[in-house]
């Protein structure tokens, strides 16, 4: 099953590729709230007659790193500022949140290194703290593509206290979509492959069984903070970010590109760049 907000955030699923059946909730996050249930409203659309939003705005969103060792050992061959160890948290801005299509704006004010991250994210379908990774799946309400977009010189300065926040949290860096997909839809989401292109190009390209843990380690990790449903939970990305690159100038991203992150069995997740002054026109 894949799961949609839309329009001014009505809720559906969709069935048979193109038909969105609406269901009578408010929002997907009340969805997850009320136990993953709600009625159809008896209205039906087409895929392409609706701008999907981001899937869901969580309560809050895990943002973990250093999960694929492949991400570390590239950081290496630039000498990066620090090493990308395991088990990395923070939480992520909501309000940054975006959905597919919409504008990721270049704050040109504030960095010169913008970079792209592909990471899957995990959705929380029900409350919980406190459970072992036996017990995790029973908490995975789905799976979407999220870009974790990232201003590289920022990130150098924060990195020296040991925490970076800013550089991931600024105003529309956090596209997450298309849809929400089951588990039952995915299957085994140690096995999918993950490949993210700027303008047609391929910059980053692996596959989820690189990840070194799993994602049900993952999010037993974590539960000592709570998950409340529609929680979202990332899973770090893989190599081939611009500035971990040998020439990462040439490879930043700037207003007029197209960015693409895309997941077997989930979707593409697509984000244009645009400028500070093209968004604000006043």
């Amino acid at each position: 099953m894949k799961l949609i907000t839309f329009d001014e955030g009505r809720v559906g699923r969709i069935e048979q590729g193109e038909t969105i059946v609406e269901l009578d909730v408010p929002s997907m996050r009340a969805y997850f709230e009320q136990g993953s249930d709600a009625d159809p409203t008896g209205r039906e659309l087409q895929l392409s007659e609706v701008k999907l939003q981001a899937p869901i705005i969580p309560k809050k969103f895990f943002h973990t790193a250093g999960n694929y060792r492949e991400h570390h050992e590239e950081s290496l061959r630039v000498n990066w500022s620090h090493p990308v160890l395991p088990w990395i948290v923070f939480f992520q801005n909501i309000d940054a949140i975006i959905g597919p299509d919409d504008p990721i704006v270049y704050p040109h004010q504030l960095t010169n290194e913008l970079d792209y991250e592909l990471e899957l994210a995990v959705v929380v379908g029900k409350a919980g703290k406190f459970f072992s990774p036996e017990e995790a799946s029973e908490y995975i309400a789905g799976y979407l593509v999220f870009n974790d977009i990232t201003a590289r010189d920022i990130q150098r300065e924060e990195m020296k206290s040991g925490v970076f926040s800013l550089c991931k949290g600024i105003d529309t860096f956090c596209p997450v979509g298309p849809w929400i997909v089951s588990p039952d839809e995915v299957g085994d989401p140690h096995t999918l492959d993950v490949e993210l292109r700027v303008n047609g190009d391929v910059r980053q390209k692996s596959n989820t069984g690189n990840m070194s843990v799993t994602i049900e380690e993952i999010l037993s990790h974590y539960s000592p903070m709570g998950y409340s449903p529609g929680d979202i939970v990332s899973t770090g990305t893989v190599s081939g970010v611009a500035g971990f690159s040998e020439d990462a100038a040439s490879l930043y991203l700037r207003p007029g590109d197209v960015v693409e992150a895309e997941i077997a069995r989930i979707g593409t997740l697509r984000n244009p760049i645009v400028s500070w002054d093209e968004a604000h026109p006043a």
